[in-house]
């Protein structure tokens, strides 16, 4: 049953999708809400919007919506999920509600390292092959690019209190030292490590990172395979990682986007841009 055109504006007002970062490998979850539009006996919305309701449940990305519901165009699809968002209606999960309270399994976590390497959906790498070319003006006159479907629209808070944790990936120890420099004359500590065990020694500590810094081209471990596995892990997909790497060329960058990376740095980048970039993906001004 559905009510008159004027109630679904209300709902589904531009206001409503302004400013909602949207991207395939996203999960959402009902909020009370949204489960008494499904099952309060009437709705405000229209047929797709009862279909995403039902479908996103803390477990499918966006990416396994737009392979569900072939029928509606990926933007307009994106747009629902936007204006549920924005009505309150949707909301992301928790890492607790992701996990089921489960403890990480980093052991399995580099299982299939040299296994064939990172994949990512036919979705994802379209939708990043337009944000690819669209900021490849800015990375190439900035020195760097931060998605903005990826930006925070919220500011965080750091994990631990006090300053944010960023830990960095890098196997160059004047680059880690620069960029340790960089971060800790403001709100940041920064952690640094550039093999697959310290990496892991890393991501088993708790508070997890509040940001990652990733380099690709590391000793023991493809940075875009890592990347792959964070933003794919229960525990560890919600944490912003930008890329650092003197990899500049558009499909690296595209590829770098559709694996779910937040932003973009090239090297040598200028300091300033580092800054803004990190502060960007946490939502800081």
């Amino acid at each position: 049953m559905s009510r008159p055109a004027e109630s679904r504006v209300s709902v589904f007002s531009a206001e409503n999708r302004a400013e909602v970062p949207v991207y395939p490998l996203d999960v959402f979850v009902l909020t009370d809400a949204g489960a008494s539009e499904i099952h309060g006996g009437t709705t405000r919305l229209p047929a797709e919007a009862l279909a995403v309701l039902v479908i996103l449940d803390g477990k499918k990305t966006v990416a396994d919506l737009e392979q569900a519901m072939p029928h509606v165009p990926a933007e307009n699809l994106r747009n629902v999920v936007r204006s549920l968002l924005g009505a309150g209606l949707l909301r992301a999960p928790t890492l607790a509600e992701q996990s089921g309270g489960v403890e990480v399994d980093f052991d399995a976590f580099f299982k299939a390292a040299d296994g064939g390497g990172e994949t990512s959906s036919p979705a994802a790498e379209k939708s990043a092959d337009r944000e690819a070319v669209y900021g490849a003006p800015e990375l190439e006159r900035e020195g760097y690019y931060v998605s903005i479907a990826r930006q925070a629209v919220k500011a965080r808070a750091p994990a631990g209190g006090g300053k944010f944790n960023v830990l960095v990936v890098e196997d160059d120890p004047d680059m880690c030292a620069l960029i340790e420099r960089l971060l800790g004359r403001d709100i940041f500590t920064v952690k640094a490590c550039g093999k697959r065990d310290e990496v892991l020694a890393q991501l088993r500590q708790r508070p997890s990172p509040d940001a990652i810094l990733l380099d690709i081209h590391l000793p023991d471990l493809n940075g875009f395979e890592l990347l792959q596995k964070l933003k794919t892990h229960p525990d560890l997909k919600l944490i912003p990682v930008v890329i650092v790497t003197a990899e500049a060329k558009p499909e690296s960058v595209m590829r770098g986007l559709a694996l779910g990376a937040d932003g973009y740095i090239t090297k040598p980048f200028d300091h300033t841009a580092l800054v803004r970039g990190v502060k960007a993906v946490l939502g800081v001004s």
